[in-house]
């Protein structure tokens, strides 16, 4: 660790500047350095991200000392545009704040869930919620009003944020949900028990003083799938997402006030947090947004050609469906560097975009827990198959079921240091959840659940999950949701679900279903097509089986347990 921050004090220096741009807090990384090698970890008691971030390259800006492109930029597709300075934002962002507190009455600390497609609002939200100290607690919008329910009564949100697509299932589960009070709408229209949220913050006063919060101070909250029982809210901090990125920055984003960045991750991912908000704002750089309803390669293709787009972040599955076009037809405007994260990105698909375009693709690795913990940053060498070295401040390890640090190449756990200090990037804590909690920490370790192994070099590769969490196309599926939704239907006695291999996703949910005597005789095509749908409509609709086999016994450990790993195992041709 001492070594990371030694080379990164060398390479910037406090009181110079990077890529010809004035750098912000460059003298704290050489202050985090000093403090490490003092072997203390010193970071501020107090942090703002709107305020000592967002509001300086306002400054910096009015000042002249800022390129003039936007701080964000936004398209539809449809002809419809909107592009911000960080002054603008900061005004906009500043009645927002307005509406959430003088309007709806929410105090520092209170709870909002925000669930809306990739729109302009949603990040006024996200600045807004900084700027009064309101605890953003994100969501995909393809959640059912189950899912819904569930967040609105674990999280006690006071308020909740969507547009006119889940209003109606908000409205359905609202009477269940008695913290709620609240509810606003992002529409062009009205609806009956809803403020509309764009009207208000329009005629807001721009009057608004952003309060004081504590680096160890709850930022957002993301709820993520388990492999047993409902999603767990991790819980993130000022300091873990707002001051994590000044001092790790330039280790998986190498941006310039001068660059533009777009990343395809749902806005209910942390995912868009990183890469389409704090991260890139720490640079001064502009954040490009396109609404895409659908991930369309038609779309991402003529977008990558009209904007200037420098760097271009995506799940596994956004580049393995980009490679299957006749890419010769394309010409970028500016793409220089892409990412992938999520999943595994197959090594033949990066041979494929590199002939294709000339271009690289780097792969990150992290989970909501931690944020971006192994990159392959610019400059260092690529190795087909591995998820590159760890990030800054972050001390990642591989070890045994007794938190034993294993030798490099054999297979273990993936875990990051958290004792005697714990990294600043780290979540808090499971919410309202101290035993999750305490069950992700072995040791000195906090264990990500997943397995690998690191190379002689410090490259880590990743080999799958520890448990039986589905990752496809980025999302993280838990099989006990997709379970519960299935055992609702009378057609299934019994069901188990598990990780099944496919081409495009990486990997699909598949659900193994013993049915009921009476569904015996059942058409099995007609069934399958019934089930899929009775799963879209029961929890969010991403989270279907996409491939369903119907059998007579499911396998189980003599007191009853389904063997999950077996199924899985099976599956992926290794029994």
């Amino acid at each position: 660790k001492l070594q990371t921050l030694k080379s990164l004090w060398t390479l910037k220096p406090p009181n110079r500047t990077f890529h010809g741009h004035p750098r912000l807090l460059a003298s704290d990384v050489y202050s985090q350095y000093e403090s490490v090698r003092r072997g203390k970890q010193e970071i501020p008691k107090y942090f703002n991200f709107a305020s000592d971030v967002l509001d300086k390259w306002s400054d910096i800006e009015k000042a002249g000392k800022r390129p003039s492109n936007p701080a964000f930029w936004w398209i539809n597709g449809k002809g419809e545009e909107v592009k911000w300075s960080f002054e603008e934002l900061g005004f906009l962002s500043r009645k927002a704040a307005n509406v959430l507190t003088k309007v709806c009455g929410l105090q520092k600390g209170d709870r909002i869930v925000v669930i809306l497609p990739r729109v302009p609002e949603w990040w006024l939200v996200n600045v807004a919620c900084m700027r009064a100290g309101i605890v953003l607690i994100p969501g995909i919008s393809q959640l059912s009003a189950k899912d819904i329910l569930y967040r609105l009564q674990a999280s006690k949100a006071r308020c909740i944020i969507t547009d006119d697509t889940l209003a109606p299932a908000v409205d359905s589960v609202a009477s269940e949900c008695q913290f709620l009070k609240t509810k606003l709408i992002v529409s062009k229209g009205s609806r009956e028990g809803w403020l509309n949220f764009t009207d208000l913050y329009k005629n807001q006063s721009a009057d608004h003083s952003c309060v004081k919060t504590r680096i160890q101070d709850s930022m957002s909250i993301f709820f993520t799938s388990g492999t047993t029982g409902s999603p767990k809210m991790t819980e993130h901090s000022q300091g873990s997402l707002g001051f994590r990125p000044l001092l790790s920055e330039r280790y998986w984003l190498d941006l310039t006030p001068s660059d533009m960045i777009w990343s395809t991750a749902d806005t209910g991912w942390i995912l868009a947090s990183l890469a389409s908000g704090f991260d890139p704002w720490v640079f001064g750089s502009c954040i490009f947004i396109h609404q895409l309803p659908q991930i369309e390669s038609a779309a991402i293709l003529n977008t990558l050609c009209r904007f200037p787009i420098d760097t271009l972040v995506g799940a596994p599955t956004l580049f393995r469906m980009l490679v299957q076009n006749d890419l010769s037809n394309y010409k970028f405007m500016n793409l220089k560097h892409c990412m992938s994260g999520g999943e595994p990105l197959n090594p033949e698909v990066m041979e494929q975009w590199k002939s294709k375009t000339g271009l690289d693709i780097y792969e990150v690795y992290g989970q909501t827990e931690t944020g971006v913990i192994c990159s392959v940053f610019k400059g260092m060498k690529i190795k087909p198959g591995s998820m590159g070295k760890a990030a800054p401040l972050y001390d990642v390890q591989i070890i045994d079921k007794n938190a034993n640090i294993l030798p490099p190449g054999q297979e273990g756990e993936i875990a990051v240091r958290s004792k005697p200090i714990r990294p600043l990037g780290l979540f808090s804590e499971y919410v309202d959840n101290p035993k999750k909690t305490a069950e992700s920490e072995r040791g000195d370790f906090y264990v990500t659940g997943d397995r690998g192994t690191m190379d002689e070099d410090g490259y880590f590769q990743f080999i799958g999950r520890d448990d039986d969490i589905i990752i496809s196309s980025g999302y993280r599926i838990g099989p006990f949701e997709v379970e519960s939704a299935l055992i609702e239907h009378p057609a299934v006695a019994e069901t188990a679900v598990v990780s099944s291999p496919d081409p495009l996703r990486g990997e699909v949910v598949k659900a193994f279903v013993v049915l009921s005597p009476t569904f015996s005789s059942s058409d099995p095509e007609s069934l399958t097509c019934d089930l899929q749908e009775h799963v879209k409509k029961t929890t969010a609709p991403y989270k279907y089986p996409r491939k369903v086999e119907f059998v007579q016994e499911l396998p189980k450990t003599v007191t009853g347990k389904i063997k999950r790993n077996e199924l899985r195992k099976k599956e992926w041709g290794q029994m």
